[in-house]
């Protein structure tokens, strides 16, 4: 049975003023357009990889949607583009990378090595890059494309199911005690898939997928009656942002319009889920207009909903004794206790400021705890920008900014 809205929630009052922090360095931005460099390029989620041996030439991979996947190094400056793949017919969806995440010293095949796992939400496949450790150097080339050209769907049963775009998502990767898993989302469905890490021909590197879940889309009111997220008809209350917590062993998983939750993990699939905190519109009724395609409120609100996010809840990242996810509908951050009953402690929104511009609506987050040099003595949290300014044209504008862990504790602890 699942943990749900029958269940309090252990609420906090909400900060009486948000911290803001200031990025330190942010990457270029990119534009949705078909004439940008590289063509419709809308950054989404961020991964960074930390250097084995030397720290200071640590690596930010940065998903861009159809413009495929990008390394920036720790100023912020690009290092490389790596392209999504072509649509593999005439018609079909071409590859458009939504998330990624990485893992370093993975055991497969034969030896350990530093990856990046990709969801290719185009093309519903787990993509694999290995990351160089020369790759912060001039001329060398940050990653490599391992993927098993065998790969195939993770959740469609065809290549025409593909084009449907019910496809693989959200994705974070890490380790059940010794297993290198990924676990991803399937869009427009509220289904997680674990997937295990195998080697395959030539040193390549591909994914099977080892159990799945499938996560409520309605929920029971403590009045009676069930409450369900408003969507366009035929779509379910989606997940996108997770983080698998290597440390205790589960998994966060966001789902947009609903809140956040918590998934012990095996290796062998996942144990049961627990909602540790809710969207201020859990619960509210709404009804779907066709007309324009929004969903607006159609009745009182009953009061269960959380206090902290304001939907989307977006990405998930794990930090020292901290949870943080992305309250996306009202641009901050919110931080909960890793460990326990993940009992929100605070929140913060990232300004501008150093000359660089603040963040909006942000997707994807990833912080990192290591002393990654003089800017970063703490550690670094990288978050995308749903609106970088200024604009171009009348195109999206996005991109990620950097900010210095020291100064997120500062906020949350000062």
């Amino acid at each position: 049975m699942f943990v749900t809205a029958l269940v309090p929630l252990l609420l906090a009052a909400a900060p009486a003023a948000d911290g803001v922090v200031v990025p330190v360095a942010q990457t270029q931005s990119f534009a949705d357009d078909p004439a940008g460099v590289p063509a419709n390029a809308d950054a989404d989620d961020p991964a960074v990889w930390v250097h084995p041996r030397s720290a200071g030439r640590s690596v930010v991979l940065g998903t861009l949607k159809e413009g495929g996947l990008a390394a920036f190094d720790l100023s912020g400056r690009t290092l490389g583009r790596y392209p999504a793949p072509a649509a593999p017919t005439p018609g079909a969806m071409p590859g458009r990378y939504n998330n990624v995440d990485v893992l370093g010293g993975v055991p497969v095949g034969g030896r350990a090595r530093e990856l990046a796992f990709v969801s290719d939400r185009g093309r519903d496949r787990v993509r694999v890059y290995e990351v160089d450790a020369r790759g912060s150097a001039a001329g060398a080339a940050v990653v490599r494309d391992v993927t098993d050209p065998a790969a195939r769907p993770v959740f469609s049963a065809s290549e025409a199911e593909v084009d449907g775009q019910r496809t693989a998502y959200g994705l974070a990767a890490g380790f059940v005690g010794r297993t290198p898993v990924v676990v991803t989302s399937r869009r427009d469905e509220t289904r997680l898939a674990l997937l295990h890490v195998v080697p395959t021909a030539g040193g390549t590197v591909g994914t099977a997928v080892a159990a799945t879940l499938d996560l409520p889309s309605s929920f029971p009111l403590p009045g009676g009656g069930t409450w369900a997220p408003c969507g366009e008809p035929g779509e379910g209350p989606q997940l996108e942002g997770m983080v698998v917590d290597s440390r205790y062993g589960v998994l966060y998983a966001a789902q947009e319009d609903v809140g956040v939750w918590r998934v012990p993990l095996r290796a062998s699939g996942f144990g049961e889920p627990v909602l540790v905190d809710r969207v201020r519109s859990f619960g509210v009724p709404q009804t779907y207009d066709p007309r324009t395609g929004e969903c607006a409120v159609s009745g009182p609100d009953p009061g269960v909903g959380g206090r902290l996010l304001e939907a989307d809840a977006e990405g998930l990242t794990v930090a020292g004794r901290y949870l943080l996810a992305s309250s996306q509908g009202d641009s901050r951050f919110v931080a909960y206790e890793r460990t326990g009953r993940n009992r929100p402690v605070g929140s913060f929104r990232v300004g501008a400021g150093r000359g660089n511009d603040s963040v909006e609506h942000s997707d994807g987050a990833h912080a990192v705890v290591a002393d990654l040099g003089p800017r970063y003595p703490e550690g670094l949290l990288v978050v995308h920008d749903g609106e970088r300014r200024p604009a171009v044209g009348d195109s999206d504008t996005t991109g990620f900014a950097y900010v210095s862990w020291a100064d997120v504790l500062d906020r949350l602890e000062g």
